[in-house]
């Protein structure tokens, strides 16, 4: 039986190789960074972790009346990130950064970007495409969260309180992931999975951009 969760893994395999060659992805993962590389982003991860809940919300209330059956997929997302954004910012005090000048700052252009290109989809195009979007950020964050917070942490000898946010996205993500299978594999629709793949692979190629917009120097390559 084709699934048509496999069809989407196959569907984004090279925007996802994109994204993971990106040179500041490729050096956190071998623990190549600087403590102001790794506030950058999670500055970065701060400004689109606020939108998740909004991101949710709106997808829900957009919803047609004969697709209300993805509404408890939504709801059991929604209940699971809120207040994730002021993990980041705990994270951000313990390395020594200013939480609340983050709080107050404005997204790289990259980042803007994929925020407003998920609000323009849900609300102009197709609200069930937003499980693109989620399936980019849950896949990502089970194959480098956890594999990438021990690299940073070993090389920046940071406490275990400024990697909340990435360990517990790589640990909560793998149950995520089997639930976003199971909710992906209920949706038929045609033009459904078609908005689906849609956003999938401009979400890897915009995210893929918001890294590449994180500041680094190439010192950062002789960190030991």
């Amino acid at each position: 039986m084709n699934y048509f969760y496999d069809q989407l893994i196959k569907s984004t395999e090279s925007q996802r190789q994109q994204l993971y060659s990106v040179t500041q992805l490729r050096n956190a993962m071998q623990g190549v960074i600087s403590r102001e590389t790794y506030i950058a982003y999670l500055t970065e991860a701060f400004h689109h972790v606020s939108h998740t809940v909004p991101f949710l919300m709106t997808a829900g209330s957009k919803l047609p009346a004969h697709k209300k059956y993805l509404l408890p997929a939504i709801i059991s997302y929604l209940e699971e990130e809120v207040g994730h954004e002021e993990w980041i910012l705990n994270d951000i005090e313990a390395c020594g950064g200013d939480k609340e000048a983050v709080r107050k700052s404005k997204p790289k252009l990259p980042t803007q970007s994929l925020i407003a290109y998920n609000y323009d989809y849900i609300n102009r195009k197709n609200p069930v495409g937003f499980f693109g979007m989620v399936f980019m950020l849950e896949s990502t964050s089970t194959q480098i969260a956890t594999q990438g917070a021990e690299a940073v942490q070993h090389a920046l000898q940071l406490p275990d309180k400024a990697f909340s946010y990435l360990y517990s996205h790589g640990e909560i993500d793998i149950s995520h992931m089997k639930f976003l299978e199971t909710t992906l594999n209920t949706i038929k629709d045609p033009d459904d999975q078609t908005a689906i793949i849609e956003v999938a692979q401009n979400t890897f190629e915009l995210f893929a951009d918001v890294i590449a917009s994180i500041p680094f120097e190439e010192r950062d390559a002789n960190v030991a």
